[in-house]
């Protein structure tokens, strides 16, 4: 039976699977899940995913969510999946899982929240939060802060001193590309200091082409519209007030 994604591209982890799969020429049937318009909180999806968020995936019978735990799953289950994705090597693998597992603790909570803080709130019939944002900021920049010091090594272009790409440059990388829908001004400031990692994001997505810019669409066209509602209404009508619609088309 065919994999099933269940994904909304706008979603950083979605993109992290979509990718991976086409990378390793893994076959799925990507199933969108609608995250503005509350799919992910149908009774149906909840049968898939009883915590009601994606990624999630249907494989046969078996049903998995978590990205980090799918990401895993997918690489050990499907022949053909390179070794550097996640390491048979015992000690290997813990580094990714280290990685991993710090991500969603620091990186992600960081990233995520000050996007939504500062963008996509109001999607979600919310107000932007300028405390929520400040206190996301601090985060984040904390977490770049490491992954230049201690995730990225002298040696090797990728995380932990690889010379290939490991799930955990996936995962990491796909939290990151969710600052471009910030102001350029505002991802300048936060990201531009830090050289390493900036190149480490180039090699990355160089590493993933042609599928990295493709599943990255969506965000890109969301960059735009949000840039040319910034210059349309300038500072006019309050930050709070605006809205946009995460899936509507150019």
């Amino acid at each position: 039976m065919t994999l099933k994604l269940y994904v909304d591209r706008m979603s950083q982890p979605s993109r992290a699977l979509l990718i991976f799969c086409k990378l390793n020429g893994i076959d799925f049937e990507e199933v969108y899940i609608n995250l503005s318009k509350r799919q992910h909180l149908s009774p149906e999806f909840k049968e898939v995913n009883p915590m009601k968020q994606v990624p999630a995936i249907m494989d046969g019978r078996f049903k998995l969510f978590e990205s980090h735990a799918i990401l895993r799953y997918l690489a050990c289950a499907f022949p053909g999946v390179a070794d550097h994705w996640y390491p048979a090597d015992l000690y290997k693998r813990a580094k990714v899982d280290s990685v991993l597992d710090w991500h969603h603790s620091n990186l992600r909570r960081g990233a995520a929240a000050y996007v939504f803080s500062t963008v996509f709130a109001p999607a979600f019939g919310l107000p932007l939060n300028q405390q929520a944002a400040a206190e996301a900021e601090k985060v984040l920049l904390a977490s770049l802060a490491k992954i230049e010091s201690v995730w990225l090594q002298k040696k090797g272009r990728f995380l932990l001193g690889s010379g290939q790409p490991s799930i955990a440059d996936l995962s990491l990388v796909c939290e990151i590309m969710q600052l471009e829908v910030l102001d350029s001004k505002d991802r300048e400031r936060i990201i531009g200091p830090y050289n390493r990692v900036l190149k480490w994001i180039d090699d990355t997505k160089n590493a993933m082409e042609p599928h990295f810019q493709e599943v990255h669409l969506i965000l890109f066209k969301a960059k735009e519209k949000l840039q040319k509602q910034r210059d349309a209404v300038g500072s006019s009508i309050p930050q709070s007030s605006r809205k946009f619609d995460l899936h509507s088309k150019m």
